[in-house]
């Protein structure tokens, strides 16, 4: 029955199964397609980038965009390689390069709350289970067409990352505070929070930027490491990991205060390589100007 359930995804298992080689080949035509013909969001990506980059030339955001797109094509296939690949695979393709920094909060006994964005194959945390023993949740907004949604879980839990809707993630964290369970939360933190959400507005890639403030009270409430994870792409296919400590004690620092450290983290290391972030996200939809929600939260400044 578990096989015949996943036969609806057959076309998927059938793209996973091709050698990288190939799927390559497919991400370049793809990109032919999304960039040259149809024009995938290309007017968010370069308003993105102008807002981002005000110094750069048009030729240097015209060249970042395209590679963008190119490696946007890249992790889409990436993605569903995750279907069937193997853990020695993973293992050759995805380079830890501090993993004795894990090692010591294992030693210690210390939950993670890994604060990630849309940077490098963020998709390939979901391998971190097979490296490090920790039981590993992630926290994601369903997607409203039911067989997405069934694949997309399918992907991220072959490895044994427990998927939690994002509504129930503060309650999945605590419980396991509570029953003393040792696990790595992974929390995507550059997503674009609702009008009604509570939020926090930091200059953020020069533009005032909504952040949602759940990771902090998190991450206070439970006193759980937060790591950000660094992508670094050595080519195609190929992924240097780099744990980079934002906050070792979150409970004696002040509100916001690991927001703005996850902030300054992802810019970092979107100016090292601004082709590896999500540039068609539509992140700046929400203004401060026209936010009602939570005035008595100041704007903060670097």
């Amino acid at each position: 029955m578990k096989y015949l359930s996943k036969l609806k995804f057959l076309p998927f298992y059938t793209v996973s199964i091709l050698p990288m080689g190939v799927l390559y080949v497919l991400s370049d035509m793809m990109y032919f397609l999304v960039y040259r013909l149809v024009g995938y969001r290309k007017k968010v990506v370069f308003n993105n980038l102008r807002n981002s980059f005000p110094s750069k030339s048009e030729e240097e955001i015209g060249q970042i965009a395209k590679d963008f797109y190119r490696h946007f094509c890249d992790i889409v296939l990436e993605s569903f390689k995750r279907l069937t690949i193997g853990e020695k695979e993973i293992k050759k393709r995805l380079l830890i390069k501090n993993p004795e920094l894990i090692q010591e909060y294992v030693n210690d006994q210390r939950s993670i709350l890994m604060y990630t964005g849309h940077q490098g194959n963020w998709e390939w945390l979901v391998f971190l289970p097979l490296m490090f023993p920790y039981s590993s949740n992630t926290f994601y907004k369903p997607i409203k067409n039911k067989y997405f949604d069934e694949l997309f879980k399918n992907m991220r839990e072959r490895f044994g990352v427990n998927c939690v809707e994002s509504d129930k993630g503060f309650r999945t964290i605590i419980d396991n505070h509570q029953r003393k369970i040792l696990t790595l939360n992974c929390m995507i933190g550059d997503q674009s929070p609702t009008k009604k959400s509570s939020k926090y507005w930091y200059n953020f890639l020069n533009q005032e930027t909504a952040f949602f403030i759940g990771a902090d009270k998190i991450a206070k409430k439970t006193d759980q490491v937060v790591l950000f994870p660094f992508f670094k792409k050595l080519r195609r296919g190929y992924y240097e990991l780099e744990f980079r400590i934002i906050e070792d004690h979150p409970q004696i620092r002040d509100n916001f205060e690991i927001l703005e450290k996850y902030a300054q983290q992802l810019e970092q290391a979107i100016i090292s390589a601004p082709e590896l972030w999500l540039w068609s996200h539509r992140r700046w939809k929400l203004k401060r100007e026209n936010d009602p929600f939570m005035p008595e939260l100041e704007y903060a400044s670097k």
